[in-house]
């Protein structure tokens, strides 16, 4: 799911370099919008801790603010396809 909006790296080989670039930005641009800002509300505004925000505060730590609410929210997006398919409700310490 996380490739489909867009929110995976590219990757760029050619010879000996090998290296993940910046995010692909393909898919759906508004729904990739609507996640980052749901990923942002997880790391700054909520109170209640979850393993996926104490997961994405800790990758914060390490990477820096953007790229870690790129990572949530494309975990976000697969958690939210897999509630989709088995219809089940969200469990807020299994997700991370």
């Amino acid at each position: 799911m996380g490739a489909w909006f867009g929110l995976t790296t590219r990757r760029y080989q050619s010879g000996e370099v090998d290296y993940d670039g910046h995010i692909s930005r393909r898919g759906d641009a508004h729904m990739r919008g609507l996640l980052y800002e749901a990923a942002t509300v997880l790391l700054t505004r909520t109170r209640g801790d979850s393993d996926l925000r104490i997961w994405g505060l800790k990758l914060r730590e390490k990477l820096g603010y953007k790229r870690a609410a790129i990572a949530v929210a494309r975990k976000l997006a697969v958690i939210m396809h897999a509630m989709l398919k088995s219809g089940e409700l969200f469990n807020k310490t299994a997700a991370a």
